[in-house]
């Protein structure tokens, strides 16, 4: 079984993002776990001052949670054509330390919703950027869902292309995983 943590970046209730992780989640097939992580709000903003052991409950939380997790699926939305504050600030307290931190050979995949029509893909590729530097393995797929507000019906995913795409990217983090798990069998 394949253990996968998805991350929205948005704190909206009603996000285009979460949904499209919710659609995610019914979209993984049999041999994957998709759980979603939901305590973004209640990370501190980052100060290295902070920093120290033992962290706060709430970075301690998400920490454990990509520890435990097999691969991790982000969803972006795009804040002034990059990533939004409040995952960047995430990002920036599991970076550390830098040589062991939670991401570092995790796979992951990054895919985004936004009202415009670009389907979030700046932030995407800032937010590839960003986890590639942390030493993420980051899979080279996008997934951009333009004018997201036409494509979920009551936070229901209608679009069948982007639940293709979807399934696609599952199956690349799964993929990713089983490949790891073999190399790591050789070892």
């Amino acid at each position: 079984m394949t253990r996968i943590l998805g991350i929205s970046g948005s704190l909206r209730r009603d996000s285009h993002n979460t949904n499209l992780l919710r659609a995610a989640v019914e979209t993984a097939g049999p041999e994957v776990e998709l759980g979603l992580y939901d305590g973004l709000k209640e990370i501190p903003p980052y100060d290295e001052d902070d920093d120290m052991y033992p962290r706060p409950p709430s970075v301690a939380r998400l920490a454990s949670e990509i520890a435990d997790a097999d691969a991790v699926l982000f969803s972006t939305p795009e804040y002034n054509s990059s990533i939004p504050g409040q995952l960047k600030n995430a990002i920036d307290w599991i970076s550390r330390p830098v040589a062991t931190n939670v991401l570092r050979n995790k796979p992951v995949a990054v895919v985004g919703a936004s009202t415009g029509a670009f389907g979030a893909v700046w932030a995407q590729a800032e937010l590839r950027k960003v986890l590639a530097a942390l030493g993420a393995r980051v899979l080279d797929l996008e997934l951009p869902v333009p004018h997201a507000h036409t494509r979920f019906d009551e936070g229901e995913l209608t679009d069948d292309e982007i639940r293709a795409g979807l399934a696609e990217a599952i199956e690349a983090l799964a993929a990713e995983v089983r490949q790891r798990e073999r190399v790591d069998a050789l070892a």
